[in-house]
C-alpha cells in the first residue's frame, strides 16, 4: 500500500513557476513509476508526466514539454513536477500516481488528493 500527498499547489501569474511535489509513504517508494495527471473544469483528466521508477525514463504531454519537469528522490520518497513558463490553460488539480510501470494512461494502482495550480492571465 502506498499512501501519496501532493503539495505545492497555488495561485501564480502567467509565465510564472511552481514546483509540485508528492511524498510516498511505505518503504516499496522505489519501485513504483510515477505519474502526474490533471482535471481542469469541463475537461477530462489528462497526462501530464511519468517518470520510470529508477528515474531514468520520463516522458511528457505535448502540451506541457519543454516546460515541465518531472524528477524523483528516491532516499526521499518524493516525485516532483517543475512548471515553468505556466499558462491560463495549466490551471487545474494536479494529481500523482504511483503504478507498476511508466505509462501515459490512468492505469495507475495509488492517486492522491490532489493539489490546485491556477495561472491568471
Amino acid at each position: 500500500q502506498v499512501q501519496l500527498v501532493e503539495s505545492g499547489g497555488g495561485l501564480v501569474q502567467a509565465g510564472g513557476s511552481l514546483r509540485l511535489s508528492c511524498a510516498a509513504s511505505g518503504h516499496t517508494y522505489s519501485s513504483y513509476a510515477m505519474g502526474w495527471f490533471r482535471l481542469a473544469p469541463g475537461k477530462e483528466r489528462e497526462f501530464v508526466a511519468a517518470i520510470s521508477r529508477s528515474g531514468g525514463s520520463t516522458t511528457y504531454a505535448d502540451s506541457v514539454k519543454g516546460r515541465f519537469t518531472i524528477s524523483r528522490e528516491n532516499a526521499k520518497n518524493t516525485v516532483y513536477l517543475q512548471m515553468n513558463s505556466l499558462k491560463p490553460e495549466d490551471t487545474a488539480v494536479y494529481y500523482c500516481a504511483a503504478g507498476g510501470r511508466i505509462t501515459r494512461t490512468p492505469a495507475y494502482d495509488y492517486w492522491g488528493q490532489g493539489t490546485q495550480v491556477t495561472v491568471s492571465s
